[in-house]
């Protein structure tokens, strides 16, 4: 049995089978269409999500699959006090495999310590999204033909970002990446993260002005600043429109650049730039429902079916 609990759980080779499945899956749907019959995904919920929860909602029942679960810990028994660890070991009496949202990090591979079903970590706290991460990997695979040598920008929120920090995980292992971070003082990449960088001789920059790195990027991907991750409301309101892409800003880029947003999206991509053929974000979105329903017949062995 096998659980996702950070995109690194995948080395580059078993993440190219991944990619190809899904992109199997975008060509020919209906050679899945009963391939997870019988089968029940949970989700365990205990933060807000419309994206991720849906889309594996939609991924299972895309499969043929069933889903059951909670949207928010107060309609579970976590309201109670109940342990993620009971929890789990109670879900996997009634669901084949589970997706686990939790504000604690490190909840999720708790839940998989006791689960003897698969657990896929649906997003911890400020840690990590693994099934984000290889959302964007897939989205930049298939949009730029190629998982190497580029230049990345990542704006806004990196350091509560979990989907910013799980993509640099698994880009690290990629040959000719170069990182461009663009956030205000407050909101810089984790010192763990830099470090980590030094040490593998990966370049990066840091810079607070986006117009400045603009025509050197090949990717740009944007974050929301985090409400829910602040201590106090003055210092979110103060960060919150730090940053917003607009077509002025966009006219600096290259023909080919891509934009891409984890999404919800508040203010920092104007909705004019959604016309501009480089917005790739709603794209990224329903790259998403392959990349899970791949990963869903990954985890429960039923990819030579």
């Amino acid at each position: 049995m096998r659980h996702l609990m950070s995109p690194l759980d995948f080395d580059t080779k078993e993440l190219d089978e991944l990619f190809d499945l899904a992109r199997d899956i975008e060509v020919n749907p209906e050679k899945y269409a009963h391939a997870c019959d019988g089968k029940i995904l949970a989700t365990c919920f205990y933060e807000p999500s419309t994206r991720t929860r849906l889309s594996f909602e939609s991924a299972m029942t895309r499969l043929g699959g069933r889903v059951i679960g909670f949207s928010d810990a107060n309609s579970s028994s976590a309201a109670k006090g109940e342990s993620v660890s009971d929890t789990i070991r109670v879900i996997s009496c009634y669901a084949d495999i589970c997706a686990m949202r939790h504000p604690k990090e490190g909840a999720p591979m708790v839940a998989a310590d006791k689960s003897l079903i698969p657990v896929i970590n649906a997003g911890d706290g400020g840690h990590q999204h693994p099934t984000q991460t290889l959302t964007d990997l897939l989205t930049i695979r298939n949009l730029k033909g190629r998982l190497d040598h580029f230049t990345i920008g990542l704006c806004g929120d990196l350091k509560f970002g979990r989907t910013v920090h799980s993509l640099i995980h698994a880009l690290v292992r990629y040959e000719g990446i170069r990182f461009l971070f663009i956030s205000p003082e407050e909101l810089r990449v984790p010192d763990y993260i830099t470090d980590m960088l030094r040490e593998k001789n990966i370049p990066f920059e840091e810079v607070i002005r986006l117009e400045d790195v603009m025509p050197e990027l090949d990717l740009l991907y944007m974050t929301r600043v985090q409400k829910e991750r602040f201590f106090n409301e003055e210092d979110y309101v103060r960060l919150k429109d730090f940053y917003i892409l607009t077509p002025a800003k966009m006219e600096l880029a290259k023909k080919d650049m891509l934009v891409l947003h984890p999404l919800p999206r508040v203010n920092e991509i104007s909705v004019e730039v959604d016309e501009d053929p480089r917005a790739a974000y709603f794209k990224q979105a329903q790259y998403g429902v392959y990349v899970r329903m791949a990963l869903i017949l990954t985890l429960l062995g039923l990819t030579n079916q």
